[in-house]
C-alpha cells in the first residue's frame, strides 16, 4: 500500500512538501545551465578590468604622442621609452625612436608635415573604452548587446596591436617598449570585454534595441577619434615665410661626374634624378635608407650616390675615424664591375655594420680579406692605387660641390633635402621636391 505524503507544519523548513511533489513531472524541463546563476554572474569585475586597462593603455599612448607632438617643431628631443612611471627620457638611438621615425608610425605623411600619429588615434580610442566600460561598471547589470558592443570595440585595438607588432618585428627591426605596453593593455581589454560579454544577462526575449545601441555606440567611438584628430591638426606646422622646405638648402654647383665615380642606388629613368652622400658603415645612413625604401617614394627617384666615408685613413677631412673602415667598404663598392654588385656590397655593409665596424677598430686589414672573401669580385682592385684614386675623386666631389662634412646628404634636382626634413618631415618635404615644388 502506497504511503500517503503530507505537509508536515511543524518542521522548521515551514510548508515544504514532503512526498512526491518534492519531484518534478516528467514533463518538466530540467534545469537551464542559465538558471544555474552563471549567466547572472556579476560582470563588474572583468569590466573593471577593461576600465583599469584602457586607462593604462591611454596613458601610453598620450606619453608616445606627446612625444612625437615635440618633434614637430623640426628639432631633435629626448623620448620616453620605457613603461615605468617617472623614467627618464632618453636621447640618441634606441627602439622608441626608430619606430617613431618610421613610416608606419603615422598615417598621410605626404599631405602633412609628420602626418596623423597612430599613437593618437589609440588614445582616442582608449579614451572611448574608459567611458564605455566605466559606465557598464556604474551600472552593475549590463545588457548582453551593451557587453557584446565593447567586445567588438576592444578587437580594434587588438587586431591594430597585432598589425603593429608584426610590423616594429619583420619591417621596421625594432621594438618600442611603449608601444609594447600599448599591445599588452589592448590585449587585456580584449580579454576583460570577453569575460564581460559571457557573464552579462541574456535577455528572455530578443533585444530590439541592440541594433541601435550598436550604431551609437559606433557613432560615439567615431566621435572620439574625429574630435582629436581636429585637435592634432589644428597643431600641424604649416609651411611659413623663410622655411625652406621643399626649396631645400643649398645647391649642387658642379653636380657632373667626369670621373665615374657616382654609384647607382636604384635607377629609374622617368624619376626625379637624385644623388645620396652617403658612407657604408654610417648607422645614420642606414636608418635614412631604410625610411626612403618605405615611404613608398623610391620609385619616383632615379637614386645614385657619392661614397663619402667618414674615416681618417682615406678622408683628409676628418681627424678621427667615425666610422672605422668605411674607406675599405667604398674602394670595394668603387671597385665592383656592376651598379648591381655594388649596390649589393652596400646592403651587406647595412646589415652587418655593428660587426664591420667592431672587426675594423680591431684590425682593418682583417676586415680586408673579410670583403674579399665575401666579395670575390673586388679582390684583384681592393687596395690598389687604382682603387685609392678613385676614392679620392669621389671626396673631392664633395669638396668641389662645397659641402659639409656630414653623411647622410640628399639631392633632388640638384637641391640639398634640410636636415630637419629627413625625419618626421620626410615623406611630406620629400613628395613636393619630387613634384618640382617650390
Amino acid at each position: 500500500m502506497a504511503r500517503k505524503w503530507t505537509i508536515d507544519d511543524d518542521d522548521e523548513d515551514h510548508g515544504r512538501l514532503n512526498g512526491a511533489d518534492d519531484f518534478p513531472e516528467p514533463d518538466e524541463a530540467p534545469p537551464s545551465f542559465d538558471d544555474a546563476g552563471f549567466a547572472r554572474r556579476p560582470a563588474r569585475l572583468p569590466l573593471a578590468l577593461v576600465l583599469a586597462a584602457s586607462i593604462v593603455g591611454a596613458i601610453f599612448a598620450a606619453t608616445s604622442t606627446a612625444d612625437f607632438a615635440a618633434h614637430l617643431d623640426r628639432q631633435v628631443h629626448a623620448i620616453h621609452c620605457s613603461v615605468m612611471p617617472g623614467a627618464e627620457a632618453q636621447t640618441g638611438d634606441s627602439g622608441c625612436r626608430t619606430v617613431m621615425l618610421s613610416p608606419y608610425s603615422s598615417w598621410f605623411r605626404d599631405s602633412y608635415w609628420g602626418g596623423i600619429p597612430v599613437s593618437m588615434l589609440a588614445l582616442a580610442v582608449f579614451c572611448f573604452l574608459a567611458y564605455r566600460s566605466a559606465h557598464l561598471v556604474w551600472r552593475g547589470r549590463p545588457l548582453r548587446s551593451e557587453t557584446g558592443f565593447l567586445f567588438a570595440a576592444t578587437g580594434l585595438p587588438a587586431l591594430m596591436s597585432i598589425v603593429y607588432g608584426y610590423l616594429a618585428a619583420t619591417a621596421v627591426g625594432a621594438l618600442c617598449t611603449v608601444c609594447a605596453g600599448i599591445y599588452v593593455t589592448s590585449g587585456l581589454c580584449f580579454v576583460g570585454a570577453l569575460a564581460a560579454l559571457l557573464m552579462s544577462e541574456r535577455p528572455p526575449v530578443g533585444d530590439e534595441t541592440a541594433l541601435r545601441r550598436f550604431g551609437v555606440g559606433v557613432l560615439e567611438g567615431c566621435g572620439f577619434v574625429l574630435a582629436l584628430t581636429l585637435v592634432w591638426m589644428a597643431f600641424i606646422p604649416q609651411p611659413k615665410a623663410g622655411e625652406r622646405g621643399a626649396e631645400g638648402c643649398g645647391t649642387l654647383v658642379a653636380p657632373e661626374d667626369p670621373a665615374g665615380i657616382l654609384i647607382d642606388l636604384a635607377r629609374t629613368p622617368s624619376g626625379a634624378p637624385s644623388i645620396e652622400l652617403l658612407d657604408p658603415l654610417c648607422p645614420a645612413c642606414r636608418a635614412f635608407d631604410a625610411r626612403l625604401q618605405a615611404s613608398q617614394l623610391g620609385p619616383r627617384l632615379d637614386q645614385q650616390a657619392v661614397l663619402f666615408p667618414l674615416d681618417s685613413t682615406c678622408n683628409w677631412m676628418v681627424t678621427t675615424s667615425l666610422h672605422p673602415g668605411a674607406c675599405a667598404v667604398a674602394e670595394a663598392m668603387l671597385c665592383a664591375p656592376g651598379q648591381t654588385e655594388a649596390r649589393r656590397i652596400l646592403e651587406w655593409a647595412f646589415t652587418h655594420q655593428e660587426r664591420l665596424l667592431e672587426e675594423a677598430k680591431a684590425d682593418e686589414e682583417r676586415l680586408r680579406g673579410h670583403i674579399k672573401a665575401e666579395f670575390p669580385s673586388v679582390a684583384s682592385c681592393l687596395g690598389t692605387p687604382v682603387a685609392k684614386n678613385k676614392l679620392v675623386k669621389s671626396l673631392r666631389w664633395a669638396v668641389a660641390n662645397a659641402l659639409p662634412v656630414m653623411t647622410p646628404q640628399l639631392f633632388v634636382r640638384g637641391r640639398r633635402l634640410c636636415d630637419e626634413d629627413t625625419d618626421l618631415g620626410l615623406e611630406y618635404t620629400l613628395s613636393r621636391m619630387i613634384g618640382g615644388a617650390r
